[in-house]
């Protein structure tokens, strides 16, 4: 079963066995979203919601995370969207929601994707990202590849790549999370059809289980969990699909494989102050650990760092904070709740 799972053969657009989203609108499965066609040929299904992007003083591009889709709820009130004039693009990365998948996913094609997003819908030469979890190493791909087309920045519990050059050995030696991201990355490379064998089976937890589990999730979050739809994506019946499945280990691969750059070495794009990048995160977060993201923002001090003391990986459905992200991204204004507790940063 090992020697047959190491055989799965490198998914490829031209591949009849990958379904191309586009291709299955029709009248029995129609496509509720509406859709760019990229220049390598895929889709990307996007929405929009805040002011019109004519009458916008702010445009921001919203990059899901892992397991998401564009559908996630950014709870910023109506009343300050209007009062600032912020025009929201949610789009589904590819692979995800209604998106066509990217077998030639990369660091790259994340800032990419988003640029062209961005051109084809006009929403002019210089925007705004929020990236949330997994879904912010293609903010820290846009910071890499395409800083001119950025007004600001913001990353809300951004994914930690044990690869990264630059994070000492002492800070995440015994760190049970890199352990797995290890042994999944080994399996998604090595046994991709052994691993999908393995998620899908009816004897591992259910997600409802997972989501509730207190060893990724704090109370709050677990809290949070009962008045949102969760990560409807992973769950078994779900991962049995293989172009599911496959959107899913090539974005993890992606993520915690070995990047072309080191984040730590990227420079202020915003040599002027002129706007800003932001880093937000819970302090009890049990999937990025708050004490590997103090030390990011401490070797990159031209970041703001805001961290929520009894906050968990799902702060960005909290109350308040998508509010205080917008403030703090679009007029500078920094919210003393937030300022992490000087005995935090040691």
């Amino acid at each position: 079963m090992v020697y047959q799972a190491t055989q799965l053969p490198s998914p490829n657009l031209k591949d009849s066995s990958i379904p191309l989203l586009h291709d299955g609108a029709d009248d029995e499965f129609p496509l509720a979203s509406t859709r760019i066609r990229l220049n390598d040929g895929r889709y990307l299904a996007y929405r929009e919601w805040g002011v019109p992007k004519d009458k916008a003083k702010h445009k921001i591009i919203i990059v899901h995370g892992f397991g998401s889709s564009k559908d996630m709820n950014f709870l910023a009130p109506q009343e300050l969207v209007d009062e600032l004039g912020v025009y929201f693009l949610h789009y589904d990365r590819a692979g995800y929601g209604e998106s066509d998948p990217n077998p030639k996913r990369s660091l790259k094609s994340e800032a990419l994707d988003i640029e062209e997003l961005a051109d084809q819908l006009q929403i002019g030469s210089k925007f705004y990202v929020i990236g949330v979890s997994m879904g912010s190493y293609a903010t820290w791909s846009c910071l890499n590849y395409i800083p001119n087309r950025l007004a600001g920045l913001a990353m809300i519990a951004p994914v930690i790549n044990y690869q990264w050059p630059s994070i000492p050995k002492n800070l995440i030696r015994g760190d049970y999370r890199r352990r797995l991201v290890r042994l999944s990355l080994w399996l998604a490379k090595y046994c991709p059809r052994l691993l999908h064998w393995c998620v899908s089976r009816k004897w591992l937890p259910s997600n409802s289980v997972i989501e509730k589990n207190p060893a990724f999730f704090n109370k709050r979050d677990i809290d949070i969990l009962k008045t949102i739809p969760g990560f409807p994506m992973l769950t078994k019946d779900k991962l049995k699909e293989k172009v599911v499945f496959d959107t899913l280990k090539g974005d993890w691969m992606v993520a915690f494989g070995k990047w072309e750059f080191d984040p730590m070495k990227l420079t202020n794009p915003f040599p002027q102050n002129r706007s800003s990048v932001h880093i937000w995160q819970g302090y009890e977060d049990k999937v990025v650990p708050s004490k590997i993201q103090r030390f990011v923002s401490r070797k990159m001090p031209w970041i703001n760092y805001h961290e929520v003391s009894d906050g968990g990986h799902l702060i960005v459905h909290y109350s308040g904070i998508c509010e205080a992200i917008l403030k703090a991204l679009l007029l500078g204004e920094e919210n003393p709740s937030y300022r992490p507790r000087p005995e935090n940063l040691l």
